[in-house]
């Protein structure tokens, strides 16, 4: 990866995933999309790893997309193909997607696909000097990395096309009166807020985990009925588990649990 444009660094089970082009305010170049899938991919992959954490260096999480490096693949009708090793950072395809949980701490702007990123997360923290936008139909085109679809799941059809439609920008107050964000904190303490949730989600029974964030994730996708329908198939699956003996041994011992992930 050239650090140039992302760092990775591991902090006990969480990945720090950060955004690293703070002199051109974080702009979104395909180098950056590629090495960003790389680490998404190293972040589903090891076993050591249990929660990922997004976030940028510098003062802004991103301006949004490089359009003269974007436009000919576009052009094309297709994202820029990633390398073997990476996951898919928009997570289009449910099988394929990233299968940990991402936390994700915004700080400034955060433009056009850095609001689609954030839409591909699971948990938000953000500053209050945060500015989210999909500003696309202002350049000529519309968001095409889920904009249209994710952000009428998390703050309903109105909100979404009071601020689709408009390219306007939202507060960070306002994202997090609707819902788009989950937390609010002061500038520079986004960080460390996003750390302190992903330790205590890498804290839990990795195996729950995996099946809590795949089983919302099927009632997301393809309906409550096929999510319902795995909730009993999917736990009986978990019982013989050493987490699961580890977690009622430690109810029994009234202590917190110590969980392996097998």
């Amino acid at each position: 990866m050239d650090k140039n444009r992302l760092t990775v660094e591991t902090d006990g089970h969480v990945l720090m995933i950060g955004l690293n082009n703070p002199e051109k305010l974080n702009s979104f170049d395909i180098a950056m999309y590629h090495d960003l899938g790389r680490a998404y991919g190293e972040l589903n992959r090891s076993p050591d790893l249990r929660c990922g954490v997004l976030f940028a260096h510098g003062d802004h999480f991103t301006a949004g997309l490089d359009l003269t490096q974007w436009a000919s693949a576009f052009a094309r009708g297709s994202f820029p193909d990633l390398p073997e090793d990476a996951v898919d950072p928009m997570g289009f395809d449910e099988d394929t997607r990233l299968r940990k949980p991402l936390v994700m701490a915004v700080r400034g702007i955060c433009f056009t696909i850095g609001l689609e990123l954030l839409l591909a997360t699971d948990i938000r923290v953000a500053a209050k000097d945060a500015r989210f936008c999909q500003l696309e139909i202002k350049r000529g085109i519309y968001p095409v990395g889920g904009g249209t679809v994710r952000l009428i799941q998390e703050v309903g059809w109105g909100n979404a096309m009071r601020y689709l439609l408009t390219g306007d920008e939202i507060t960070g107050e306002e994202a997090f009166r609707m819902g788009l964000v989950q937390e609010l904190t002061e500038p520079g303490d986004e960080l460390d807020r996003a750390m302190a949730i992903a330790h205590t989600i890498a804290k839990q029974a990795p195996l729950g985990v995996a099946a809590t964030l795949a089983s919302a994730r099927l009632a997301r996708a393809r309906g409550e009925g096929a999510a319902l329908a795995r909730l009993m198939p999917d736990l009986v699956a978990m019982m013989g588990s050493e987490d699961v003996q580890e977690g009622i041994r430690s109810f029994i011992e009234r202590r917190e649990a110590v969980f392996k992930g097998r």
